[in-house]
């Protein structure tokens, strides 16, 4: 009887703990539609944005958005610029040597190439081809172990700085994840077509956390697990990837 009383105070000064916290920060990119970006006012938004403050209202918390670069968002949030990250991260086991994860609230998506109509790109045997990825994600690691010899992998600070130059005519193909890539396409009226195979990298997209934040992540895994189960994530992502799931709910 004492442990039992002893576990709930416990979860109830956690609990206590984490809603007196002043304010959660959560650091996104602000450059990845759907996925997150600026709007016209320059406020935060996409998809992550509504999840992140879905989550907020399940856990009681009091969040407010940083926006970050990516080539250093991993980085930030190790020196405690902020508490979690949302910004379409893929869960691997590289990053999880520096950072923890909360559980996945996007399911593991194929990466795909895109070029101009017409490339006529041969990727049973590319070669002097120069391919765009977004620096530090899972794509140009990919790039790099698998198609560096006799190819060119240019990276770039954003993914639509990448898509520039492709269609500048500075690239022959892009690597990027595919639920990124099917709005550009559907949106260029064929003038940007899938190439090439999918390729799945990667378990799904999840939060970023510290290693040493372990209630923290406990509180953010309720509150999506709650999320998926009633319905709200698999709404956003319909909401913001057109034909996408449902994934999640019961």
């Amino acid at each position: 009887m004492k442990s039992i009383l002893l576990a709930a105070l416990a979860t109830l000064t956690l609990s206590t703990a984490l809603q007196a916290q002043e304010t959660v920060r959560i650091a996104t990119e602000g450059a990845y539609a759907p996925w997150n970006f600026l709007d016209d006012s320059g406020a935060p938004a996409g998809f992550e944005i509504e999840l992140g403050n879905a989550i907020c209202a399940q856990a009681e918390l009091t969040c407010e958005w940083v926006i970050n670069d990516w080539d250093s968002i991993i980085p930030n949030l190790l020196a405690g610029n902020y508490d979690l990250i949302l910004a379409g991260m893929s869960i691997t086991d590289e990053r999880r040597q520096s950072i923890d994860f909360t559980q996945n609230y996007f399911p593991p998506d194929p990466s795909r190439f895109v070029a101009t109509a017409g490339a006529g790109l041969d990727f049973a045997n590319l070669s002097g081809v120069r391919i765009g990825v977004q620096g530090g994600t899972i794509q140009a690691s990919y790039a790099e172990q698998n198609y560096s010899a006799g190819n060119t992998i240019v990276a770039f600070t954003t993914a639509d700085q990448a898509m520039a130059d492709l269609a500048a005519g500075n690239l022959d193909t892009i690597l990027a994840d595919g639920a990124y890539l099917e709005p550009v396409v559907t949106a260029s009226g064929g003038s940007i077509e899938f190439v090439g195979e999918e390729i799945m990298i990667g378990g799904g997209v999840g939060g970023g956390i510290r290693k040493d934040d372990a209630e923290f992540k406990s509180t953010i895994d309720g509150a999506i697990t709650a999320l998926k189960a009633d319905g709200t994530v698999d709404e956003l992502i319909a909401k913001w990837f057109e034909g996408r799931g449902p994934y999640f709910a019961e």
